[in-house]
């Protein structure tokens, strides 16, 4: 046995044991075995019995409020088992401090977390919360809510019924990321050249409505991720990121986003793909399987969530993944989804080459190739496994259908995606 997020081994009863008490009743259940060393080796306690009620009692002494939990004495291995319950009286404190765990110790909550958990032990999301802003203006909101909706007017009522001003006349956290102006983050986008070291542009938009900043994503969508062809006597437009999946991935980083840190929304726009990353892990109460499977939602920012869905910004609430898969249905290329502590990771492939008569192997060197930066055969062929006569018959395939461009002669031939 080793120790883990939800198990830890103590050789001895001492009042260490209850920082992980802490942690395990404010964010997961847990298990602590006393009598067992740090190597998962069974030692066993002198009196059993004995340490299982001194284990009760500091407890109930140290811990406030006290959490739920169980023991069990095992008198034949000579060990006690103690297992916490997450509880919803957060936060739960030792010496007036709160814990959480790491990979295997329990370590002190900063004072975001614990503002995170207090809200929790109220029942209360960020944006439900009490704003300090008392002067904040709604007329993007307004103007949308009263074109989407059909309103003729928008008063205090209107904030009301939309769950932005508290029974005292107050506003919350949602008015704030509502309003015209205010201080928080927002979304910093970037589009890159042949390498993250090189900005062709970029753009960062702050201290204005989600509204706006939602906007301001869409505008380089059809900025970067969009470009016309003439057809005969038409023209038509291309899309090298599906629109619908673009929309989605930015809408649903707004929305479940974490607005208590000042960090941005990033959006970075390469050469192959867009990558949107998102402040903050997965809301509590959701698994990573939920998640990717799409159809359970545990909104972080519920009344955010309802004013996107009022203008239909997002469809119904848990279904972002499934719209984003159901986007990139027909192309060979799929979205790659990456679930960190801290964030969440969408990373939207091109498809304006590699759909429609594509095959696997041809999609794979059009992956590896750039736009901007030119490719010798070899490196080619280094990127994707291929051999030699594989990768020059590929690469000749695609050149001819104009999919790729190539530049020299000989040793000196260069390839990249036209």
């Amino acid at each position: 046995m080793r120790e883990t997020r939800d198990l830890e081994f103590k050789q001895s009863v001492s009042k260490t044991f209850l920082k992980t008490v802490s942690a395990f009743a404010n964010y997961s259940t847990g298990t602590i075995l006393f009598g067992v060393d740090d190597d998962g080796e069974v030692i066993g306690l002198e009196d059993p019995v004995g340490d299982a009620l001194k284990i009760e009692n500091m407890i109930n002494d140290s811990i406030d409020p006290v959490p739920r939990y169980s023991l069990l004495v095992d008198e034949q291995a000579k060990t006690v088992g103690l297992r916490v319950y997450e509880g919803r009286s957060k936060p739960y404190l030792y010496a007036r401090k709160a814990y959480r765990r790491g990979d295997s110790a329990s370590i002190e909550v900063d004072r975001v977390e614990l503002s995170r958990l207090i809200l929790s032990g109220q029942n209360m999301t960020f944006d439900e919360a009490p704003s300090n802003g008392t002067d904040f203006s709604f007329e993007v909101l307004s103007e949308r809510i009263m074109s989407h909706l059909g309103l003729t007017s928008f008063d205090d009522n209107t904030l009301r019924t939309l769950g932005l001003k508290l029974p005292d006349g107050s506003y919350n956290h949602a008015a704030e990321i509502l309003a015209d102006h205010n201080d928080l983050a927002g979304v910093d986008m970037v589009r890159f050249g042949a390498t993250i070291s090189e900005f062709l542009d970029r753009k960062t938009v702050t201290g204005v409505s989600v509204l706006q900043q939602y906007d301001a994503a869409l505008e380089w969508y059809e900025r970067y991720c969009t470009y016309e062809v003439v057809e005969g006597a038409l023209r038509k437009k291309v899309e090298r990121i599906p629109r619908e999946a673009f929309r989605e991935a930015v809408a649903n980083a707004l929305v479940h986003r974490v607005w208590d840190i000042p960090a941005n929304v990033t959006i970075g726009i390469y050469d192959d793909k867009v990558v949107v990353t998102s402040p903050g892990g997965l809301p509590e109460g959701i698994s990573v399987d939920d998640y990717l499977g799409g159809g359970i939602s545990v909104p972080r920012n519920p009344l955010i969530a309802n004013v996107f869905f009022r203008l239909d910004y997002i469809e119904q609430f848990g279904t972002g993944i499934t719209r984003i898969n159901d986007a990139y249905e027909e192309a060979l290329v799929k979205p790659t989804y990456e679930v960190r502590e801290s964030s969440m990771v969408v990373a939207l492939p091109c498809v304006t080459a590699v759909s429609g008569g594509v095959l696997p192997d041809e999609s794979l060197v059009l992956q590896t190739l750039s736009r901007t930066l030119l490719l010798s055969r070899g490196d080619v062929e280094q990127r994707t496994g291929f051999t030699k006569s594989k990768t020059i018959r590929i690469l000749n395939n695609l050149v001819q259908r104009g999919l790729v461009a190539a530049e020299g002669e000989g040793r000196s031939r260069r390839y990249r995606r036209a």
